[in-house]
């Protein structure tokens, strides 16, 4: 299977991910693969199908993988078991294995499958094409897939892989930061969606900003801060060491997990 010559690509498990890989494959590009959808996330896989012309949904998760070329395992971690038990995988196709926590050792053990398994960590992005997404091991049609979502990013081994996807476990606390600034603004007299506007706004420009690869993000943070001035306060007195600390603790035991 040539990288650049994918025609038919299988979704097993259609949730938040599953439709951003759907939507960015089928819009914006000149000749989109015929996508196949297994029936689990029925209402999100019928939608799809009625938006896009190259988009099925299958009877079941078989009919998924005996149609395509690439089958994406996109189950939660819990479910693996039910929705992959007895799947048939031939050896010349190619298994992108999406789920957090699942390594290939134990996809390969449920699929018992001499088909390539590689790991991805696509973002929710990639439906505006617009995020990259690691990958291991690097293998030219999956490479080929993600680059054309966002960009890829091989990792080097799969313990530089679980680093990379305990950093998407910042994600919501991230979100969660910006609704406790909007909720702090609105609990002295703010109007609620005054607040919440000029939070994304004031967000959005930093996000941004990160586009600028000439500037590392030690270099970018100095660039948005005066000397003594109110963004070096809320830093050094909210972000502290321990602050610092407390969050590489964090991530070093989701790190644990994953492994």
């Amino acid at each position: 299977m040539e990288a650049d010559i994918v025609q038919r690509i299988g979704i097993i498990g259609v949730g938040e991910i599953g439709r951003a890989i759907v939507m960015g494959l089928c819009d914006g590009g000149d000749k989109p693969p015929e996508v196949f959808l297994s029936p689990r996330g029925a209402r999100t896989a019928a939608e799809l199908s009625e938006r896009y012309e190259g988009v099925r949904v299958c009877a079941g998760n078989q009919e998924v993988v005996d149609r395509s070329e690439v089958v994406i395992i996109a189950v939660r971690r819990q479910d693996r078991h039910d929705a992959l038990a007895g799947l048939r995988v031939d050896a010349d196709q190619v298994v992108v294995n999406v789920m957090a926590g699942v390594g290939n050792d134990d996809l390969r053990r449920t699929l018992a499958t001499d088909a390539p398994l590689i790991r991805a960590i696509p973002l929710p992005a990639v439906r505006e094409r617009r995020s990259v997404t690691v990958t291991y091991p690097s293998h030219p049609v999956v490479d080929a897939l993600f680059e054309d979502l966002g960009g890829v990013l091989s990792a080097e081994d799969e313990a530089a892989f679980n680093v990379f996807s305990a950093l998407t476990g910042t994600l919501t606390t991230h979100y969660a930061y910006l609704a406790t600034l909007t909720s702090w603004a609105a609990g002295h007299g703010i109007a609620s969606d005054d607040a919440d506007a000029y939070v994304r706004g004031l967000f959005q420009g930093v996000g941004r900003s990160l586009s600028d690869e000439t500037r590392s993000l030690d270099r970018l943070a100095a660039d948005h801060e005066t000397p003594n001035g109110s963004n070096e306060r809320i830093r050094t007195t909210w972000f502290t060491p321990a602050n610092s600390a407390a969050l590489g603790k964090a991530l070093d035991d989701l790190l644990a997990r994953l492994k």
